[in-house]
């Protein structure tokens, strides 16, 4: 009995320090629940062991006690085995520390300093460069708001300087030496300063007004019946009304964006030129149609080589270096020779049908008229006059384009005039009573 009591006593020691370990590792906690928490029966039976005075009937008391409770705890049995995926956890979180050293200490396990300091410097590295990613892609957006905002300023603010101010490449016409419009590297600004006064509102508005005239113009011809019109009336006809719709649109577009930049300036100015050899041969085509009506041969072998003509002038004008301030007597002789061609045709016609009859019949002196309209604009336009004679003093209005573009306009309305004479004489006549003549050569 006395061993067994001796073993019992041990075996409440040994339990109490152990409950002793496990609570040191507890956190504090309060004063007020700190002492009844950390106390057990087994530290009760202790202590009461060890301040006995060796009392049996105490002892027998105590030993009951203390048999109760080591009988309520249970060893490790065969059901608190790990399972096989619980072993499989374990490898898993010992892969994990061996592939990081450095792990995450647990909170009594004493942490390196350097280790410490050199995760803090990291960490600060890390956030200096996003603040620096953050503050670049700030910076780059307030420079966006900052040249789009200067750039809607610039576009309602800008104002008109002198040539000697302008870049190289919008000196064209150094007899004008005021109002002239700035660079305006935006097509809604350019757009914009046509409802602006300067050395290009003449030149925009003249072609921009005559453009939608002949659209006009075309639209009422065109949209006849047939009982009124014939449809290879229509097409003829035609023929001239894209050449001159064309030609007065991109003339328009040219002096509009002529100031956005030197790609888009020198586009247009292709363009531009390419307009007028298109209006030449659409001028041609119901000229060439209606005067040799009845002269088949003639009439195929002067429209083929009026192509031929017009494909050389656009394939000139597509040459860079053409539209070129220095080159100008080259683009109005280049032009000139090729309305000056129709000469050829009329000298033909004339002494075939006779010279004085076919003036009245085929209204050949409209056609006369517009051949001087366009050589006096061509001319007005080489040499630059008036403001050669004075310069600085038609800057604005009535200088040699302005007034080259009204005689172009000029020109073409006494050419549709002239060609729908020609047409009603047709209508009035009738079919021809001359054999269509095989094409020989």
């Amino acid at each position: 009995m006395e061993g067994d009591k001796s073993t019992t006593i041990l075996m409440a020691r040994d339990i109490s320090k152990e409950e002793s370990i496990v609570d040191a590792s507890i956190p504090m906690r309060n004063a007020t629940e700190s002492t009844s928490d950390l106390e057990s029966p087994v530290h009760s039976c202790v202590e009461s062991i060890l301040r006995s005075d060796g009392d049996d009937d105490d002892e027998d008391l105590i030993f009951q006690e203390v048999k109760m409770i080591l009988r309520k705890r249970r060893g490790w049995g065969p059901e608190d085995s790990l399972s096989a995926n619980d072993l499989d956890l374990l490898e898993y979180d010992d892969e994990l520390v061996e592939e990081d050293d450095a792990g995450c200490p647990l909170p009594s396990t004493p942490e390196d300093t350097q280790l410490i300091e050199a995760e803090m410097t990291e960490v600060l590295k890390a956030g200096v460069l996003s603040d620096e990613i953050d503050l670049g892609a700030l910076a780059h957006n307030a420079a966006e708001q900052a040249e789009e905002f200067v750039r809607k300023v610039w576009e309602a603010s800008w104002i008109v300087c002198h040539y000697k101010n302008l870049p190289k490449w919008l000196q064209d016409n150094d007899f004008l030496h005021r109002g002239h419009r700035p660079p305006l590297p935006s097509f809604s600004a350019c757009f914009k300063s046509i409802f602006r006064v300067h050395t290009e509102t003449g030149n925009i508005w003249t072609h921009l007004l005559g453009c939608v005239a002949f659209i006009g113009v075309a639209l009422y011809f065109l949209s006849r019946p047939s009982v009124e019109i014939q449809i290879q009336e229509k097409i003829i006809f035609g023929a001239f009304f894209a050449g001159a719709i064309i030609c007065l649109g991109f003339s328009f577009a040219f002096h509009t964006l002529s100031c956005h930049s030197v790609e888009i300036g020198r586009l247009f100015s292709k363009l531009d030129y390419c307009g007028i050899a298109l209006l030449i041969m659409g001028s041609f085509v119901p000229w060439l149609y209606y005067g040799f009506y009845c002269h088949y041969q003639p009439k195929v072998i002067y429209l083929s080589v009026v192509c031929v003509l017009g494909s050389l002038s656009i394939i000139v004008s597509l040459w860079d270096k053409f539209s070129e301030p220095g080159l100008r007597p080259l683009r109005a002789g280049v032009f000139m020779s090729f309305g000056l061609s129709g000469i050829i045709p009329a000298i033909h016609y004339s002494l075939m049908e006779g010279w004085f009859s076919k003036i009245s019949q085929a209204s050949l002196g409209w056609l006369i008229l517009m051949g001087l309209l366009y050589i006096l604009g061509a001319m007005l336009y080489a040499l630059r006059v008036p403001e050669r004679w004075f310069p600085g003093k038609f800057d604005i209005w009535f200088q040699s384009h302005q007034l080259f573009h009204i005689l172009v306009i000029a020109a073409a309305f006494v050419h549709y005039h002239g060609i729908s004479e020609m047409a009603m004489y047709r209508v009035t006549v009738g079919e021809c009573t001359v054999p269509h003549e095989p094409i020989t050569f």
